[in-house]
């Protein structure tokens, strides 16, 4: 028994002359609302009024982006507006502090008085350093 595959599931049915359903709905539905605001307003205003509405409904009707409907822009905003946002790592702004507080004391740093021979001094230091165990830190001979 063969079944029959339908091959363009992706492409939407024209109903309505050149318009799906859901265009004609958006059509319908911007031009109620324009025909509402011109019988409740004055003329000046339902002009006013009047325009992004209808530049709504025609964005909802036929503009796409990145050939996606203009109704997906829409609930991509909603969502993103009306979601929590999770930041993973926020850069936080380092507090200055002004002058030196009163309880901190300057430490004066010690400095060693310099002998006759420096160079004595220098090679004592480094046989020391020698004999030294860099993993422990102790003195190799006892």
């Amino acid at each position: 028994m063969r079944f029959q595959v339908p091959q363009f599931i992706e492409v939407e049915d024209k109903i309505f002359g050149p318009l799906t359903f859901k265009q004609f709905i958006y059509l319908a539905g911007g031009a109620g609302v324009c025909v509402l605001l011109f019988t409740f307003l004055p003329k000046f205003v339902a002009i006013l009024a009047g325009m992004p509405v209808a530049a709504f409904a025609l964005a909802l009707t036929f503009y796409k982006v990145n050939d996606k409907p203009f109704i997906n822009v829409v609930e991509a905003f909603f969502n993103y507006s009306l979601t929590n946002k999770l930041y993973i790592w926020k850069k936080e702004a380092p507090t200055i502090k002004t002058g030196i507080p009163q309880d901190h004391k300057i430490e004066q740093v010690y400095v060693p008085k310099l002998s006759n021979s420096k160079l004595r001094d220098l090679t004592w230091s480094l046989d020391i350093k020698e004999n030294q165990n860099p993993v422990t830190e102790e003195n190799s001979k006892n």
